[in-house]
């Protein structure tokens, strides 16, 4: 990230409430940096890295229109608290299992054929295309789970149920830096599998 002062992100800040647009796109370029180094760390279920950075550009834009000179932070502070805000709740959104049936559905209306006037008979071309899908899935989730160890497989499940790295090394009786490392080596593996189907 290009580091610039204080001073000049309050100022740029003050111009945006102003309705200065240029001093927004200003502060958008100096941060863009701190977007990536925030996301850099984390792992979107269903998603990649560049879904974790639009999440932060969000964050970086709430972050730059509601920020206050007047409560006595520092824009920078104020904009990675954001920007972090965002993509924890990105994160905790995409491992939450409510949101399955929604995403996982098969429209009963894909393709319809009327007979006779009075008779509607649907076709389910997209029940085939999800039952290859969910196959396609539960093959990388056994190539991963074979692959994992006993204590990756412990913090992967934990990890996927929205568990804090300090919860789960509390659960597990390991360090956060263990907990981490593990996380870590789950995602090499995992993009390992990907990348061999």
């Amino acid at each position: 990230m290009k580091d610039i002062d204080n001073q000049t992100s309050q100022m740029l800040a003050q111009k945006v409430a102003e309705g200065d647009s240029v001093a927004e796109e200003t502060l958008v370029s100096e941060y863009v940096q701190l977007v990536r180094a925030c996301a850099r760390p984390f792992f979107l279920a269903g998603g990649d890295g560049e879904d974790l950075i639009q999440e932060g550009m969000l964050g970086l834009l709430s972050a730059i229109r509601t920020f206050d000179p007047s409560k006595g932070a520092r824009f920078s502070t104020y904009a990675k608290y954001c920007i972090r805000r965002r993509i924890y709740s990105a994160i905790r959104s995409a491992s939450c299992y409510k949101h399955t049936p929604l995403n996982s559905y098969i429209s009963l209306e894909s393709q319809k054929l009327e007979e006779n006037n009075t008779q509607n008979v649907y076709f389910f071309r997209d029940t085939e295309d999800f039952v290859i899908e969910r196959e396609s899935v539960g093959e990388v989730e056994k190539l991963l789970y074979g692959a994992l160890s006993r204590f990756e497989t412990d913090v992967l499940k934990l990890f996927l149920d929205g568990t804090s790295y300090k919860d789960m090394a509390a659960q597990l009786g390991k360090s956060i830096k263990s907990i981490d490392n593990a996380v870590q080596r789950i995602r090499r593996k995992l993009a390992q599998i990907l990348g061999q189907i």
